[in-house]
């Protein structure tokens, strides 16, 4: 498989996330700058976290105009890949190849730390590999991660199976829910309806080295190397 990793200017996460893939799951990765129209062949594109344009206006509202969104776009729509990592699912949102919107943290703080998440189901191509009783220490780094949609949105996300990530508390209460920045229904991560596009606020990519002393991102990018030998 060939990932391909968008690069905006403000992007400050996509040699996290090369490294990930080509050191941590041993695939072929490419940088794509944000100004041309080639995806050069990729099957997976991933945009990674930072900030792009600086977040003027919105987190992601300059960047969905970038011109190789035009291609990102064609590439979901024909039932391609995509996956957006923290600002990468805001640019996505922005774009409307996700639903919903991200907001500014209920607390109106940058909040970064390792938190936990639970996957919600393994019927989405990054949870495939997870255990969706078991929580997953993964960091975040975002001041605008709220996630936010209307009722008939949220009911359609529950009802199709596209919520991916819910914030968790800890790895030992399986039950109570920690919402880090007030999303609705402690939403971290969502899927698009079609389950090719994919949106998620903590930084899987900071947790796949062992130096980094955190490898519960790993599985995440297994799940979508699974595609591979499905």
């Amino acid at each position: 498989m060939k990932f391909g990793v968008v690069v905006f200017p403000g992007s400050n996460c996509d040699q996290d996330l090369v490294d990930a893939i080509r050191i941590g799951i041993q695939q072929e990765v490419v940088k794509l700058w944000h100004k041309d129209h080639d995806l050069q062949g990729c099957d997976f594109i991933l945009l990674p976290g930072g900030f792009s344009y600086g977040d003027y206006l919105r987190s992601g509202a300059i960047s969905r105009f970038s011109p190789i969104m035009q291609e990102v776009t064609q590439h979901a729509n024909r039932g391609g890949y995509v996956m957006g990592i923290c600002n990468g699912f805001q640019i996505l949102t922005e774009a409307g190849l996700l639903p919903g919107a991200l907001l500014r943290n209920v607390n109106q703080k940058f909040i970064c730390d390792n938190v936990y998440i639970k996957p919600v189901t393994t019927n989405l191509l990054p949870t495939q590999l997870l255990d969706v009783n078991k929580a997953y220490k993964i960091p975040v780094a975002h001041g605008e991660g709220r996630y936010h949609a209307d009722k008939e949105t949220l009911k359609q996300l529950h009802d199709n199976d596209q919520i991916m990530f819910k914030y968790s508390s800890n790895v030992a209460d399986t039950h109570e829910i920690y919402n880090i920045n007030g999303s609705l229904l402690n939403i971290a991560g969502v899927s698009n309806a079609n389950k090719n596009v994919f949106g998620m606020m903590p930084h899987p990519e900071r947790a796949v080295d062992p130096e980094l002393g955190n490898t519960d991102g790993r599985l995440i990018f297994e799940s979508i190397l699974n595609l591979v030998n499905a």
